[in-house]
């Protein structure tokens, strides 16, 4: 920074006040020192200057799965937020695993991030807001949590997806769930059971298949409803990557959807517009997630200082041409 100081002919409190945005500094000797440090190289070292202020720009973020086509929109409306706010977004991949989502916590708060956007495993049992960065929990709230958290309205989802099966004429229906020791899984099921029973329909445990959210688990829990007696006339899946797997499980057996077997699933991806058929989906807005969940933390790394925020965003239901009337 002397360096810069003495190219711009300025002091060094005035090159501090360009790169650290502290305070306004006239435009003539803004472009001197802008000139310099280009001039110069200069690359601002922003861990030394987080360890003085015991808080870096960085935003830790963790994520279960970043193959799972859902999550890349989630992390982009985070980036977006935070870019905007002039703070850069440390990613990490958890895999659904506590202890790997333990471990990459305590790596992040060691680097002194501004804050945490989590989306935790239903088992993980995370201390509200105390004592280091301020922690938002984002799509799953773990028991006990109360601090900020923003997710979708997974229930209305489950029960929409329902209500849209049973007008349509079905009372067979197959479930492939998520894994059960998933909070988002778990209330797509209970919404949809609920719309059933609404409806005077019941639905026999061995009618629910538990997979993993992706296709090769989509694949084989269909291929089990396939063969169940009587044969569903509709399945629910809990995601699209599920749904993709569902697919091909119905082409395998020599059946046709939506002619024999109809398909609801959940998350409202792009690429259901192109799959044969376009499915009907849950639509969960994945990017505006991301984007809430940043904005919120972003709130509380500025000192704002009101009650934990628990936002609900909607889901809405896309029909296209997965499912047929009975």
């Amino acid at each position: 920074m002397h360096d810069i100081a003495s190219r711009a002919d300025v002091s060094l409190g005035t090159v501090s006040h360009v790169i650290n945005g502290t305070a306004p500094v006239r435009d003539v000797l803004k472009k001197r020192v802008l000139q310099a440090i280009d001039d110069l190289g200069y690359q601002p070292n922003h861990l030394s200057r987080g360890l003085r202020r015991n808080q870096t720009n960085l935003i830790g973020m963790i994520i279960p799965d970043i193959m799972n086509p859902f999550f890349p929109s989630v992390v982009r409306g985070v980036e977006d937020m935070a870019y905007k706010a002039s703070y850069r977004l440390l990613l990490c991949n958890a895999d659904n695993d506590v202890q790997k989502e333990t471990a990459y916590l305590n790596d992040l708060r060691s680097f002194l991030p501004a804050g945490i956007i989590l989306i935790p495993s239903l088992d993980h049992k995370i201390a509200s807001q105390g004592a280091g960065p301020p922690v938002v929990c984002m799509d799953r709230v773990p028991k006990g949590w109360k601090g900020d958290s923003v997710t979708v309205a997974n229930e209305a989802g489950g029960h929409a997806a329902a209500e849209h099966l049973i007008e349509m004429g079905h009372k067979i229906i197959g479930i492939v769930r998520g894994p059960s020791n998933v909070v988002t899984a778990e209330e797509r099921v209970t919404g949809f059971v609920k719309a059933m029973k609404a409806a005077r329909l019941s639905i026999s445990p061995e009618y629910i298949q538990e997979g993993q959210f992706d296709r090769e688990s989509g694949y084989t829990c269909t291929l089990r409803l396939l063969n169940m007696l009587p044969r569903p006339t509709a399945i629910f899946t809990a995601s699209d990557l599920m749904a993709t797997g569902a697919l091909a499980a119905i082409k395998a057996s020599k059946l046709k959807c939506p002619d024999d077997i109809s398909i609801v699933s959940f998350d409202g991806l792009a690429f259901t517009e192109l799959t044969e058929p376009a499915l009907t989906s849950i639509f969960q807005p994945s990017y505006q997630l991301g984007y809430t969940a940043a904005r919120l933390l972003l709130d509380r790394i500025n000192g704002e200082d009101f009650p934990p925020q628990n936002v609900m965003l909607d889901t809405e239901l896309k029909i296209r041409d997965s499912v047929r009337r009975i």
